[in-house]
């Protein structure tokens, strides 16, 4: 006997029909003989709306009432799938976060899980109960309600899954699994049986919605096992394991895409001691994140032009950020671009393997791509492209490292 916990995001459990295929599900694992916890999101939409009526009623994002307000979205789920459960003869009990209790720190709005006090969950498994677990929250040092930020049941589904000491856990989403790259784009790409925890972080942070990133960091982290798999059929998905439990690495695991970036230059910035952390120090006290960057220094050697990318949603503060300063950074002209898109080849494979990133290079170019920046890290290379190649480069890419489907 196996102790499974199965986590089923908001299109899994969007209406009743849903959420009655999602406790047939539950069903066939129990019929296996296995223990089975659950941990669930709202309804597909519900925090959206739910958000629109807290803004609406003067809340501030980041507070305790807004948190009451998006909580109740778990709440309504898991209330649902465990009357679903107990018609079908199955004991069953739903649980909210502060009743088991998931500890937080008390940052409303994104909060980390601290602990997981499992006894509660525990004496529910000792009574032949299925435990229905609200994800997305927990309860703060204070005793207040506090949500995780978006993405968080997944989370919450891990962290629940390391307490307890789970042999795997199910993510359940509407996609077979994890793709060498996204299947609406790249006809050709193809499921990955397994895929490690760094790749998925990497593909996950660089555009992949398939996880959350902090899921997968938790998961890395306590070496918990993840199955992604679809709620629409009992076909196996990919599972994310440590490198170890794969015995031949391919080179390049899949290609990613981000659209969420904006590009920043600065023009002529004098070139002297000290102007790096004058331009990005503002910008990290406005909380707002730096990815890429290159620089390129004069030949005279007195002035550098510095590109730099934000998130698109941020470039607009960013601009406001930088050109408050200019007198004090001395650049003669700001240029700003939002059609642009990351693209990334990421894999594992990098480490022991040359000449990965002249292949990208090569491809793009026999293609007329233009690369505006380049970042790497041991495992991924990353370029910054106009927004309309996105979908040239993604295909080029993937047949060029050999990843298209037979």
């Amino acid at each position: 006997m196996a102790r499974i916990v199965q986590k089923f995001g908001g299109t899994s459990v969007a209406d009743i029909a849903r959420i009655k295929a999602v406790a047939a599900t539950v069903k066939r694992e129990l019929d296996e003989g296995h223990q089975v916890c659950v941990v669930l999101s709202a309804m597909a939409g519900v925090t959206d709306q739910l958000v629109g009526y807290a803004a609406n009623a003067g809340g501030a994002h980041y507070s305790p009432e807004f948190d009451s307000v998006l909580a109740t979205g778990e709440q309504v789920t898991v209330g649902l799938l465990a009357l679903c459960l107990q018609e079908m003869g199955i004991p069953s009990r739903s649980w909210l976060g502060w009743q088991i209790p998931i500890r937080t720190d008390g940052v409303h709005g994104r909060a980390r899980i601290e602990a997981i006090e499992t006894e509660a969950l525990e004496q529910s498994f000792a009574d032949g109960e299925v435990p229905v677990v609200a994800g997305f929250q927990g309860i703060g040092p204070d005793g207040r309600i506090t949500t995780l930020g978006r993405g968080g049941s997944d989370t919450s589904a891990v962290a629940v899954a390391a307490a307890l000491g789970a042999e795997r856990c199910d993510i359940y989403t509407d996609v077979d699994g994890v793709f060498t790259a996204d299947p609406r784009i790249v006809a050709n790409a193809r499921k990955l049986d397994k895929i490690t925890y760094e790749e998925m972080l990497e593909m996950a942070s660089l555009g992949a919605k398939v996880l959350q990133t902090r899921a997968v960091e938790m998961a890395m982290k306590t070496g918990q096992r993840l199955h992604v798999r679809t709620s629409y059929s009992d076909a196996p998905g990919t599972l994310v394991v440590d490198e170890d439990e794969i015995v031949e690495q391919e080179i390049v695991s899949g290609i990613a895409y981000n659209r969420d970036e904006a590009k920043i230059t600065l023009v002529r910035v004098a070139d002297r001691p000290g102007i790096a952390a004058a331009i990005f120090g503002p910008l990290a006290e406005a909380s707002i994140n730096v990815d890429m960057i290159v620089q390129n220094v004069s030949a005279d050697g007195k002035a550098t032009d510095l590109t730099f990318t934000v998130a698109k949603a941020d470039l607009d503060r960013a601009v406001k950020t930088v050109e408050a300063r200019k007198d004090d950074l001395g650049f003669t002209d700001l240029l700003a671009d939002p059609n642009v898109v990351k693209v990334s080849v990421i894999g594992v494979g990098m480490r022991s393997h040359a000449g990965v990133a002249q292949r990208m290079f090569e491809t793009l170019g026999e293609k007329g791509i233009n690369i505006l920046v380049i970042s790497t890290s041991e495992i991924k290379v990353s370029v910054l492209i106009a927004e309309e190649y996105t979908e040239l480069a993604l295909r080029a890419l993937h047949t060029a490292y050999g990843l298209d489907a037979e």
